[in-house]
């Protein structure tokens, strides 16, 4: 298995300085492309990135590598579809391997409300420049490998739309390449260093404390994932956020090539087949808010039994790895990215199932927004403000884990 070793790759980590000009709390992919960003695109380099584990070892490392623009909102079309193109050039801007493999995602239908939403969605998307059509279920089952078009006879596929951008890439190796990126330009990225609080001059934060000692800063930015409510409590910002776990699995090698990506939101599920040949699934979010991320037998089952009526080939291969990341769920389903409250202490969060694939358009915009004292239009709209306005912007239909 020699093309999936790293030769390149050369992290260095840094020991903390006594102050910087920004903090960024949370070694993640949206931590990481924050920093990575203010670096290459603004020039802002004395910036730290603290992570309390190593980096890349909390939602960034638990997900299930999806990359995807079609939503059901204008807003989130927009920020998504410059995501997935900041994807699409990440390897060669970086120049590191990220596996990223374009493959295409299949949203089935299975009644006729679906069939509607479907092409809802795919005019929606249309409109704002993202490929995705409406395709018949004769077109699903010449493409789509092994699937059962009538599952269990209570789940007929009545059709689906078909996402051309979909696509996944490897969740550590676009850490590596954020990480490695940032640190060339002389950002301190630090593992092993927790935030215990934050240092307030009047109502202002200025530093962190931290379980390394304190450290001032001219701004910090909360990039958690899972923990963030706890974080903001340290600022005094109460955020409208409950964290709920998402299990997901990969199965051993299935030797037939499985190009697509698909979802049923019906019967609650997500595959996709990695480049090992594993068959990655994903599910829905765990009803009971949690900040746990252990796994549960209780969840292979249950899904196990909805992948199999679908894709009856399943059945023959075996779980090799279950886990479980957090997920922060805002109200309306959106992100929350921007100012708080509390001068000083900006937020980039609520990023439920779908964080992954939101990392260079989040980490490209936040760092607008700290270089420039202004949001850019991609993430104005999902501003914390939005609630206390009456501006939500309820995307529920457009994920397919809940």
């Amino acid at each position: 298995m020699n093309e999936f070793w790293e030769a390149k790759v050369k992290l260095q980590w840094a020991e903390p300085a006594k102050s910087y000009d920004v903090v960024i709390i949370g070694g993640g992919g949206h931590g990481l492309a924050t920093a990575y960003y203010l670096a290459t695109r603004h020039g802002i380099t004395n910036v730290a990135v603290l992570e309390k584990g190593y980096i890349g070892g909390g939602n960034s490392g638990r997900n299930t590598t999806v990359i995807r623009s079609n939503y059901g909102i204008p807003e989130a079309v927009r920020f998504y579809e410059r995501s997935v193109e900041l994807y699409q050039g990440l390897e060669d801007e970086t120049d590191r391997w990220i596996m990223h493999a374009a493959k295409g995602l299949f949203w089935l239908s299975h009644t006729e409300a679906n069939r509607r939403a479907e092409l809802a969605r795919a005019a929606v998307n249309q409109a704002f420049g993202v490929k995705t059509e409406f395709v018949e279920p004769d077109e699903i089952a010449r493409q789509v490998p092994g699937i059962n078009m009538n599952p269990g006879g209570q789940f007929p596929i009545t059709g689906a739309t078909y996402h051309h951008g979909g696509a996944t890439a490897r969740h550590d190796r676009v850490n590596w390449a954020l990480a490695e990126g940032a640190m060339r330009l002389g950002i301190d990225v630090i593992p092993g260093t927790e935030v215990t609080g934050m240092i307030f001059d009047g109502a202002k934060v200025v530093g962190v404390r931290t379980s390394r000692g304190d450290i001032a800063a001219g701004t910090v930015v909360s990039n958690a994932g899972g923990n963030v409510t706890q974080i903001a409590d340290m600022a005094k910002v109460r955020l409208p956020i409950r964290t709920h776990p998402l299990q997901a699995f990969v199965t051993n090698h299935y030797e037939t090539t499985f190009d697509p990506i698909v979802f049923s939101a019906d019967l609650g599920f997500y595959i996709s087949q990695t480049t090992r040949g594993e068959m990655l699934a994903g599910a829905h979010i765990d009803p009971q808010p949690s900040f746990s991320r252990r796994s549960q037998q209780v969840f292979m089952s249950e899904i196990a039994g909805r992948i199999v009526a679908l894709f009856p080939f399943m059945s023959k291969l075996r779980v090799l790895r279950q886990w479980a990341g957090i997920c922060d769920m805002s109200p309306d389903y959106s992100p929350i990215m921007g100012f708080t409250p509390t001068e000083g202490f900006l937020v980039n969060t609520g990023w439920g199932t779908w964080g992954f694939k939101a990392i260079p358009a989040s980490g490209e915009g936040m760092a607008q927004l700290i270089a420039t004292g202004t949001a850019p239009p991609l993430i104005a709209p999902f501003t914390l403000e939005r609630f206390a306005g009456d501006r939500a912007l309820a995307d529920r239909g457009s994920a397919g884990t809940h």
